[in-house]
C-alpha cells in the first residue's frame, strides 16, 4: 500500500461574517512547519508534529501505536517506518531510529 503525506493547513473564514457581530479573525500567518498527516492507503497512520531535532509521530491508530512518540529526522522518515509496520511479517516493536 501507498504512503501518503498530506499537510494540515488552516481552514480561514474571513469572508464569513461571525452569528454575535464580533469581528473576523486576524488572518492565519503560517509559522516554520505545520504537521503532516501521514496515510497508508485510506487509513491514518498518524501525524508527524514538528519539534526542534526533528518530528515526532503520534499514532491515529491502534495498529501503529508502537511508533508513537517517537522522534524521526523527517516526516519521511516517519512515513518510512509506518510503511515497514504494514509489510507482511513485519516486527510489531519497531526499531529505534536515531535522530
Amino acid at each position: 500500500m501507498p504512503t501518503s503525506l498530506s499537510l494540515v493547513t488552516p481552514v480561514n473564514h474571513t469572508d464569513t461574517p461571525l452569528p454575535s457581530g464580533e469581528p473576523p479573525p486576524l488572518p492565519f500567518e503560517p509559522g516554520p512547519a505545520l504537521a503532516r498527516v501521514i496515510e497508508v492507503g485510506e487509513v491514518a497512520a498518524g501525524i508527524a508534529v514538528p519539534e526542534d531535532r526533528g518530528v515526532r509521530f503520534f499514532s491515529a491508530s491502534r495498529n501503529f501505536d508502537g511508533l508513537d512518540g517517537m522522534l524521526f529526522r523527517s516526516p519521511e522518515q516517519a512515513a518510512r517506518a509506518v510503511r515497514d509496520l504494514t509489510r507482511p511479517g513485519a516486527r510489531k516493536t519497531p526499531r529505534a531510529v536515531a535522530v
